[in-house]
């Protein structure tokens, strides 16, 4: 069976464009037959910590010589790895606030991009360990048009999806909805569209 891990980012737990068509995407991966298992992580209802002094010398420690303090300080970062290691295909919800994602993306991602864990230092440069992944970023913009000079989101996410492994990126956007009125509609037709994979 196929592991689905949606991450919801968006601040509105009501009337949100993203849930919305996260929603829409993780029903139509299931009828697909990508499987049932879906992991639900809401950062707006649970928002991953940030980055602390504590967290970054436990993280440069060497795991056989943490202090429990220390794993103590990496388990939020352990669960948030584990449940992406965990997953098959993850459906990421994103707003576009003020021209790039919301902070709780940034927090979740300062907490998954761990060396050694999701990406290692190698002669040739950085390699992504979490290989052989799909992901689907589900983007609402008021005004930005997504792939624009001034689409800080889609561009970054891409960029630390690949360096964590991750190159597998399809994007369904409704953007510019302010001026926009069939936005939504197009996005929920590219998802009725939506093959699985071979």
């Amino acid at each position: 069976m196929t592991n689905i891990l949606r991450i919801d980012t968006s601040a509105r737990t009501s009337g949100s464009t993203t849930r919305q068509l996260s929603d829409q995407l993780v029903n139509h991966l299931i009828e697909q037959g990508y499987g049932a298992s879906v992991i639900h992580r809401d950062l707006a209802l649970t928002p991953p910590a940030l980055l602390t002094e504590n967290w970054v010398g436990a993280n440069f420690t060497d795991d056989a010589e943490r202090s429990d303090e220390q794993r103590a300080a990496l388990a939020g970062s352990d669960e948030l790895i584990a449940e992406l290691e965990a997953a098959d295909t993850i459906v990421i919800g994103v707003p576009v606030y003020n021209f790039a994602i919301p902070a709780s993306l940034k927090a979740w991602i300062d907490l998954i991009a761990r060396a050694r864990r999701t990406f290692r230092y190698t002669e040739a440069g950085p390699e992504g360990l979490l290989k052989g992944k799909k992901a689907y970023l589900v983007v609402a913009s008021g005004g930005v048009p997504v792939g624009s000079d001034y689409d800080f989101a889609t561009g970054y996410l891409r960029h630390v999806l690949g360096f964590v492994g991750i190159t597998d990126v399809t994007i369904i956007a409704a953007d510019q909805q302010m001026m926009d009125g069939e936005a939504i509609s197009r996005a929920t037709a590219a998802i009725g569209e939506l093959k699985r994979a071979a």
